[in-house]
């Protein structure tokens, strides 16, 4: 008999989590690395959240909660939903996570039975197939052109929906391609989901308010109305608010799969935690001013970024939506030796040389999904940008 699950083998270890911890391992060392693999803002958490945090601890909120999450808060989620998403949602509607990804984890635990089918478009977050797997469901994995964005087409959906299709999951905007879609284009796919009634819509809306110009954000039950009974729509306080390591992630969605949820977390973590809830409470209804910073700063950086990377040899980087990602293409350079030698014969040897070499951290795309392609976040500061993206044309420049 084996000591570990069966289910281990279905899954693999979170890319991003490993290229961060080996650009800290290299820091360590006392090398010199620029890590662009994480997926944080490096804002600081607002100070009204960490007031309301400390005022919890000295009213003594510390005990345990409700399993989906104190009233409190649910309610400031509903409430920003019908300001922010024009959806109607009770506090029994909704669920409070330790963070999106449990939140995800916790409707595929209560809804997928073996042979159900999870349509997944690539590039994806690195965990979705991963927590399908884990789950006992199939990943579908529906690949997307750069020509188009990154973005899901509807007669790619329309083919990958079998009679086991459970769930789709969507994300936008996307990490890790900070792609996003437009009312329009979010419209022609809920038209193929309503023709379905038998598939449900799991949304990651986690970088919504990250998107940039005039572009408008939407989501699915918004767009259509039609789906709202079949659709849980997730979200959280992580990037929007800086509060990656509060761990607050939420969602809504019908009763009877929220109650299932709550069973589920009730016999797993309980419920999330209650300093944490007290200050996205606050999150949610307090002022929201830092957005405005938080956007400025990032779409300069974006710019920043695209242009750079589109000047190195080899590359082409999209200009995306939102979140604060870019998912540059590196096809050209597949091949290619590195002075010492090395064949690049993958996106995986390319981020491995070009942290050995110039001590830049990225991620390769097809831990994503789909390649030849890498992510690099550009939640940092500028002048850091600025020194990886010339170290990133440095080392494409010097592959022959």
């Amino acid at each position: 008999m084996a000591f570990l699950a069966d289910a281990l083998s279905r899954i693999k270890p979170s890319a991003t989590i490993t290229l961060t911890q080996k650009a800290r391992d290299l820091k360590a060392t006392g090398r010199d690395v620029i890590s662009l693999s994480v997926g944080e803002p490096d804002f600081d958490t607002p100070e009204n959240v960490k007031e309301a945090a400390i005022a919890a601890i000295r009213r003594g909120e510390t005990k345990y909660t409700p399993v989906p999450g104190i009233v409190q808060l649910r309610e400031a989620i509903t409430r920003k939903f019908k300001r922010e998403n024009h959806l109607d949602y009770k506090p029994s509607q909704v669920i409070v996570g330790t963070g999106g990804k449990h939140v995800i984890y916790n409707a595929l635990l209560a809804t997928l039975n073996p042979g159900d089918e999870v349509v997944i478009s690539a590039p994806y977050w690195v965990s979705y197939p991963e927590i399908v797997a884990l789950c006992g469901g199939t990943p579908v994995i529906v690949n997307t052109m750069m020509e188009k964005n990154f973005k899901l087409q509807p007669e790619d959906l329309e083919r990958a929906i079998t009679p086991k299709t459970k769930w789709v999951l969507l994300n936008s905007p996307s990490n890790p391609s900070g792609a996003a879609y437009s009312h329009d284009e979010m419209k022609k796919l809920t038209d193929v989901l309503v023709r379905h009634p038998h598939v449900w819509v799991l949304t990651d809306d986690m970088y919504e308010h990250l998107v940039y110009g005039d572009f408008e954000f939407v989501t699915p039950a918004q767009v259509e109305p039609a789906l709202y009974d079949r659709t849980l729509t997730m979200n959280g306080v992580s990037k929007s608010y800086a509060m990656t390591g509060w761990r607050i992630g939420y969602a809504a969605g019908p009763e009877q799969l929220i109650r299932a949820m709550d069973m589920v977390q009730g016999q797993q973590t309980s419920g999330a935690c209650s300093i944490a809830q007290w200050a996205a409470v606050e999150a949610l209804d307090g002022p929201q001013d830092h957005l405005k910073v938080f956007r400025k700063a990032f779409e300069e950086r974006r710019a920043l970024v695209v242009s750079m990377l589109n000047q190195a040899r080899g590359l082409t980087c999209p200009t995306p939506e939102g979140a604060f990602y870019v998912y540059p293409s590196c096809a050209p350079l597949i091949g290619k030796r590195t002075p010492s030698g090395k064949v690049i014969e993958t996106d995986e040897d390319f981020v491995m040389e070009l942290l050995a070499i110039e001590g830049v951290a990225a991620v390769h795309g097809s831990s994503f999904g789909l390649g030849p392609n890498f992510r690099v976040s550009y939640a940092t500061s500028v002048d850091k940008l600025e020194d990886a993206c010339s170290r990133i044309q440095r080392f494409c420049a010097e592959l022959r």
